[in-house]
């Protein structure tokens, strides 16, 4: 099974976290992360003042619950001697190699250069195109998958009005345009699937 680092920016924003994290929770990927990339979450989200503080805490709590093999504890040593454009991401590239991952997934793809990730056996992608990916090759798992987080997520008055347009605020709007392509030929579906 591959192993994908999830960098901070992918585990926050919630609805992007909540659509990786359903792909991963359906046995596609196995995910991967540190305390130091938790600490980064909770750090965005508490600049939203204490209640999104508390939720960010309660979340971490619950997806180290779920994933307890996930978090990686990366060798200082290890990230002492590397280097990357932005030195305040060595720390990510430190818990890919601690973790053995196969890629990062990050929203960030420049500061992660393909030369100095093939150094040692790795990769990145953007979440976007990892899940449409994922969505070539599995594409009743990622429906389900996007199906459950659109059925939460109309729960809430400020829900976008269509699967499309969640993804889409979720920065992953190509997932959106594939999904909204693969369900268009359905008549009468209101949803995702």
């Amino acid at each position: 099974m591959q192993r994908v680092l999830i960098d901070a920016n992918v585990l926050y924003p919630t609805v992007l976290r909540e659509v990786v994290l359903a792909v991963a929770g359906r046995g596609l990927f196995a995910p991967l992360w540190s305390a130091r990339l938790l600490d980064e979450w909770r750090h965005v989200a508490a600049r939203g003042g204490d209640e999104h503080a508390a939720i960010a805490a309660a979340d971490i709590a619950l997806l180290r619950d779920r994933w307890p093999l996930a978090q990686i504890a990366p060798d200082p040593a290890l990230e002492a001697t590397l280097s990357l454009p932005d030195e305040n991401d060595t720390h990510v590239l430190a818990a890919a190699i601690s973790g053995r991952a196969d890629l990062i997934l990050t929203r960030n793809l420049r500061d992660f250069p393909p030369r100095t990730l093939a150094r040692f056996g790795l990769s990145r992608i953007d979440p976007d195109r990892f899940l449409m990916a994922h969505l070539e090759c599995t594409p009743d798992e990622v429906l389900a998958a996007v199906d459950a987080i659109w059925q939460r997520a109309r729960a809430f008055p400020q829900s976008p009005p269509t699967p499309r347009a969640l993804l889409k605020k979720a920065g992953l709007p190509g997932l959106g345009r594939a999904l909204e392509r693969r369900t268009a030929a359905r008549p009468g579906n209101n949803g995702v699937r």
